[in-house]
């Protein structure tokens, strides 16, 4: 159920750390860093899941609720939006620069320290945060819903995380407080760059069976990204597919999906998965950093209920139920961004080669009014791909608004990889 896929690979590095107390003015009562309240051994949380990303609410500096993406792949709080920093007339300590690959401007940031963000139960102190100048990511226009940042790091390396997709929860427990169930397999990962890895088992068609070392992503909607430049290992298989794979803050990542025979973690084995290959430059990564065949993203990791124990190095699965759910990549071929007050107008913003789409005459500006008889605004983002998504071969009827005419248009799903 894929619209265009996130991919949230912001390499910012900690600008600030907890103990540090020069020019800031905190409240020395208050533990810096995420805190339960005293007597409170675990508290759990509601999320949402957008796009296979989890979203959460945080109350910045005690005053604006906002909504984050719980990203594993981050090491620093991130707010995309600094009017919102402004209207809390927060202070930047100072302005940097964040470079693409090539060493070019992607774009500048200011720097925020002693910050607090609040998570239900969960009280968080002295936080040191980035603030994007401009909000490249547009994560609220690609997900439907408003998001104003992104946060990882921090809460991971303070409690033991259970990520429960079925019910939508998660449970942050204290370090001593957690006890594993029996039914849950254990499985080791390294805490690297603040990032968690795991070494995964593969098979690219026909090859032979080979182990690779991925980054654990709940940032990134994909199921699994390959990183050709990797290893002579990983390769792109036939049959593949030219398309957009999502958006960073260097922009839209082009390259490649393809299906790959089987990837495995312990007892946990797929078949015929989609694997991302991204194109070479688009992958916002240096392998010099912490080397990795690739990343793990939200499709594959939605499928358990997952436990992460960076402390002890172990990452705790089950089945979830959705364990099963077929994989498949975006049956339309349509790109859709949300606009508008309540981020339910609808327009086409991609529309890929050779889809049904594109043979049915979708173009990109069309704006959604429709979706098989019901009125798109009236729908919520996952709603309408889901719609746009439902199974190959299923009858889809559009009515869009093009240069001030309305136009209907049919077409069945297809599974173009």
């Amino acid at each position: 159920m894929n619209n265009k896929i996130i991919l949230l690979w912001l390499l910012f590095f900690s600008y600030a750390s907890y103990g540090q107390k020069n020019n800031l003015n905190f409240d020395e009562a208050r533990p810096l860093g995420f805190v339960l309240p005293h007597g409170i051994n675990k508290t759990t949380i509601p999320f949402e899941v957008h796009n296979n990303l989890i979203v959460i609410d945080v109350v910045l500096n005690h005053s604006l609720p906002l909504k984050f993406i719980l990203d594993t792949g981050v090491r620093t709080t991130v707010l995309t939006e600094k009017s919102l920093s402004d209207l809390l007339n927060l202070s930047y300590t100072r302005k940097i620069t964040i470079p693409g690959l090539g060493g070019e401007k992607l774009v500048d940031a200011f720097v925020v320290n002693n910050v607090s963000l609040n998570i239900g139960q969960v009280a968080g102190n002295g936080h040191a945060m980035l603030v994007l100048e401009e909000d490249l990511l547009q994560l609220k226009n690609y997900l439907g819903v408003n998001v104003h940042g992104i946060l990882g790091y921090e809460l991971f390396s303070r409690f033991i995380v259970k990520i429960d997709y079925d019910r939508e929860l998660i449970t942050f427990y204290n370090l001593d407080a957690f006890k594993r169930r029996a039914r849950y397999i254990a499985c080791p990962i390294t805490v690297e760059d603040t990032k968690p890895f795991l070494v995964a088992n593969f098979i690219i068609r026909g090859s032979a069976p080979k182990k690779g070392k991925f980054l654990l992503d709940t940032g990134a909607s994909h199921t699994v990204l390959f990183d050709s430049r990797s290893s002579n290992d990983i390769y792109l298989p036939e049959p593949n597919l030219a398309t957009t794979l999502g958006r960073g803050i260097g922009g839209t990542i082009y390259g490649h999906v393809a299906r790959v025979d089987k990837m495995w973690i312990d007892k946990f084995e797929f078949s015929d998965i989609i694997a991302s290959y991204p194109d070479s430059g688009a992958y916002e990564v240096s392998l010099q950093h912490s080397f990795r065949n690739g990343t793990i993203g939200g499709g594959f990791i939605s499928r358990f209920i997952i436990i992460f124990d960076y402390v002890n190095n172990k990452l705790y699965i089950r089945k979830g139920h959705s364990y099963k759910r077929p994989f498949d990549f975006n049956l339309s071929g349509l790109i859709i961004r949300a606009s508008g007050s309540n981020l339910k107008e609808y327009q086409i913003d991609g529309v890929r080669a050779e889809s049904a789409a594109e043979a049915a005459g979708v173009k990109v500006g069309d704006k959604i009014l429709f979706v098989n008889g019901i009125k798109a605004n009236t729908l919520e983002m996952n709603q309408l791909l889901g719609a746009l998504n439902y199974k190959a071969n299923k009858k889809t009827k559009l009515v869009l608004q093009r240069t001030g005419e309305k136009i209907t248009i049919r077409f069945r799903l297809l599974r173009q990889i």
